[in-house]
């Protein structure tokens, strides 16, 4: 879709922990935009993800007009989870004036951790009233560039239903783009069912998205873990500033923290960065359209494994801080990838470089062509970089790095998976929970599986090329522009 006036996008949050990271987000940006936005004023910073809405009119009626002071601001948003406690905790909960009632689509029962409950059973009988809201949704915006849906693989409706409303999404909206944040659970996961869950998803993502952006709960939980040792290591170098690290949303507007924020806090971080360059002004802003286009040259291949960097900021003022060419060398290193990959040792098809901060484009140049001999790209796109800078930079850091690669490595999670899928199906575990559903046959296992594999395949198919890298030309400069 192209516009010539600001853009707009609309988070689509689904099941229990779509919702709960979801919220984290919705927390998070705001304290970033009232760090920036000292005056109150209604700008196109906030329009991109918010109505300005005055509440004292009995039509809500907006004041979206740019330039008239903040009212009442609504998240561009649509929740829906069918078992209502993580939505009625939202809205009892500091967040309660960022959304309204005609937001939530909530049910009582759940969806038992099925899938085909999930998709089949809810998609179903909310079709109409998900539609709906997703039209309310757009029709408040000037012009519509992105749906952003969060869910999770591994229960009943997160998967299921999150992707019947990835599909309603295609077939309402086709010319706006879809990222799509999915949690993956781990093998460890209390759900038994959570392999077929995950692999049926997958193949509705593989066909219905334009961006996935996996992220593992191991390498959250990793990360945590890592932060926490940090800080309570006794170090007095290590002390980590208040408020900086990834897994903190203290100075939000959140107050006590629950066991599973600090995970959820990490893809709300992963969100207010691919988002930053719509919400705020860069010397090299990014457009979300870009990141598809850029990134994804075959359709089904659009899994972008994405890492964060920095972690947390030293509350030392001695030791100096991390130098900026540490932030690109990080991002490129396991410790730092939401999912458990070593992209240095895969191919990369197309990689994206998200910097926010006091970062120039010539530090942009030297540290791609410092990393660039020890990152094998596909021999067709060794130019392949895709880099967007905003002067914004997360609260309490000087500077951040959002790196997405369209990497070979992401085969491994999904290899993993299908051995977990296969072990139950080998048994027919489980499996007549499914069959049972109005809409469920036993094709839709096979067709799913088989997906997969092709797009393991897909993959395998690439790696081997890794050792066939043509010889150097004379290369040209870097664009900086789209590429």
């Amino acid at each position: 879709m192209l516009c010539d006036a600001m853009t707009q996008s609309i988070v689509v949050q689904v099941g229990q922990c779509g919702n709960q990271v979801g919220c984290r987000f919705w927390d998070l940006a705001l304290r970033e935009h009232s760090h920036v936005n000292k005056t109150g004023i209604y700008d196109e910073a906030l329009s991109s993800f918010f109505r300005n809405v005055d509440a004292r009119r009995s039509d809500g009626g907006a004041c979206d007009l740019i330039g008239r002071r903040v009212q009442s601001l609504k998240a561009r948003a649509v929740l829906v989870d069918m078992e209502e406690g993580v939505v009625k905790e939202i809205l009892q909960g500091p967040l309660r004036e960022v959304f309204d009632s005609r937001q939530l689509i909530t049910d009582v029962s759940g969806s038992g951790n099925n899938w085909a409950v999930g998709h089949w059973t809810y998609g179903s009988a909310y079709r109409e009233q998900i539609v709906d809201q997703l039209r309310r949704a757009a029709e408040h915006c000037d012009c519509l560039q992105c749906f952003f849906l969060i869910h999770s693989m591994g229960g009943g409706t997160g998967s299921g239903l999150g992707t019947c409303v990835l599909r309603l999404l295609e077939e309402e909206f086709p010319e706006v783009c879809r990222i799509v944040t999915s949690v993956y659970p781990s093998a460890e996961d209390d759900v038994i069912t959570s392999p077929y869950n995950s692999v049926l998803a997958m193949r509705e993502l593989t066909e219905h998205a334009d961006c996935v952006l996996p992220v593992e709960n191991q390498s959250l939980v990793d990360i945590v873990n890592k932060i926490k040792h940090m800080s309570h290591s006794g170090n007095p170098g290590s002390v980590i500033k208040k408020d900086t690290a990834i897994i903190s949303g203290q100075g939000g507007v959140s107050g006590n923290e629950k066991p599973f924020d600090a995970m959820n806090n990490i893809v709300a971080n992963l969100l207010l960065n691919i988002t930053s360059s719509a919400r705020f002004e860069g010397s090299l802003n990014m457009d979300l359209n870009e990141i598809a286009m850029n990134l994804v040259p075959f359709p089904r291949l659009h899994y972008l494994v994405p890492s964060l960097t920095p972690l947390y900021t030293l509350s030392d003022v001695n030791i100096p801080t991390r130098r900026l060419d540490q932030m690109f060398t990080d991002a490129f290193s396991k410790d730092h990838q939401l999912i458990r990959a070593d992209p240095k040792h895969s191919l990369f098809l197309a990689c994206a470089l998200m910097v926010r901060g006091n970062v120039q484009v010539s530090d942009l140049r030297r540290n791609i062509e410092r990393l660039r001999s020890t990152l094998p790209f596909v021999s067709w796109n060794q130019e392949g970089w895709k880099t967007g800078l905003c002067s914004v930079p997360p609260v309490g850091h000087s500077h951040s790095l959002l790196a997405l690669a369209n990497n070979t490595c992401v085969k491994a999670t999904f290899m993993e998976l299908r051995d977990r899928f296969t072990k139950l199906y080998r048994k027919k575990a489980h499996l007549h929970h499914y069959l049972q559903v109005d809409g469920m046959e036993q094709g839709c296992f096979t067709e799913a599986i088989s997906s997969l594999s092709s797009l393991i395949e897909e993959y395998s198919q690439l790696d081997t090329t890794k050792y066939r890298v043509m010889p150097d030309a004379a290369r040209l400069n870097m664009a900086t522009s789209p590429l």
